[in-house]
């Protein structure tokens, strides 16, 4: 077996780190509607709205936030939130 291409995610509230992990997709709340991050995705810096972010992988995980940021850059991406 081969082993799959990840990218490492990071999601941290003002209190406490909520996620590490890696995975294959992020799909996060944009200000301008849901969109999803993939392997070697283009760097950006992204503002997040109310919502849910979910991170798939072998064991998906989700969580609700109020606003945050993302940055993504290396495969690696980076979510700074408020929770709800």
């Amino acid at each position: 077996t081969t082993a799959r291409d990840m990218m490492k995610v990071n999601i941290v509230s003002p209190e406490k780190t909520l996620y590490k992990g890696e995975t294959d997709s992020v799909m996060l709340p944009g200000e301008m509607g849901r969109f999803e991050v993939l392997q070697n995705h283009a760097p950006i810096i992204s503002t997040l709205t109310a919502g849910e972010i979910v991170c798939r992988g072998s064991e998906d995980f989700r969580i609700e936030i109020k606003t945050g940021f993302v940055e993504v850059e290396h495969n690696v991406v980076s979510i700074c939130v408020e929770t709800a």
